[in-house]
């Protein structure tokens, strides 16, 4: 990218309106925590629903960003309220699910013994079905970091039990020197959770993902891609909430219809 081109195309009003929050009555949010073994802390959660009726529905795990946790998806994206909106819209009906996977581990196991991805997939998806989810089949949605997770998570998993990743402004890079610090143990576990190259582990794994042209992250997007095949694309903006909160009800309505297939 063109040091400087993402500030002048913002003052020039190139990156794209910030996405706005529904004006709507979101559905019922069921919170809690439990002490995670795989990742040998308190972890918070919330189920969040389309309406005020809870429901045996389909799920999909929502994977917060860098610095974030279970809180953000409602707090910085009013993913409450955007799911209300769509449901009510007409979208088959389904549930998120939101949990605390670390401010910046990047949602793979770390040489500290933190594994947010055994804890998703061996602590959380049971205790979502004892709240009558259905977890046979599921999706996932992430955003920067959880971007990352959430393709990361799909290819480690595959289909057919998962659905659908969607990723917005994945953090990807193409080489460990590049990475942000702390993002990952070293080169070696960098190479190990590297998700280039791994267009067969997302056979059959419905992929959705979207980056802003003027994300720090657009180049190896446009290159991660061109290897597997996604809706979506690369639009106008930032590394933003504001474009998050703009893409986000195009990743829902994805959601929605792959989880009602």
């Amino acid at each position: 990218m063109i040091p400087g081109r993402a500030r002048a195309h913002e003052v020039l009003g190139l990156t794209g309106k910030d996405g706005t929050i529904p004006d709507v009555a979101p559905g019922r949010v069921v919170s809690g925590s439990f002490e995670s073994a795989a990742r040998r802390t308190t972890v918070g959660w919330s189920i969040i629903y389309p309406d005020q009726r809870p429901a045996r529905l389909p799920v999909a795990l929502v994977l917060h960003g860098r610095g974030g946790d279970h809180t953000s998806a409602i707090n910085d994206l009013g993913i409450d309220r955007q799911l209300a909106a769509a449901v009510s819209a007409g979208l088959p009906p389904f549930a998120l699910a939101t949990v605390d996977g670390g401010a910046d581990n990047y949602w793979h196991p770390r040489a500290s013994g933190d594994d947010p991805q055994r804890m998703l997939t061996q602590e959380f998806l049971p205790l979502l079905a004892k709240h009558g989810l259905l977890t046979s089949r599921y999706g996932v949605l992430g955003w920067s970091m959880g971007g990352f997770g959430a393709l990361l998570l799909a290819a480690d998993v595959k289909a057919p039990r998962v659905v659908a990743a969607a990723a917005m402004s994945p953090a990807l890079w193409r080489h460990a020197k590049d990475t942000a610090p702390g993002s990952y143990d070293g080169p070696a576990d960098f190479e190990a959770h590297q998700l280039f190259g791994r267009a067969a582990d997302l056979a059959g794994v419905a992929v959705r993902v979207d980056c802003g042209r003027d994300d720090p992250f657009a180049a190896a997007t446009e290159q991660f891609r061109a290897e597997v095949p996604a809706e979506g694309g690369m639009e106008a903006g930032l590394h933003t909430a504001g474009y998050w909160r703009r893409m986000l009800p195009d990743h829902l309505e994805f959601l929605g219809r792959k989880l009602s297939m």
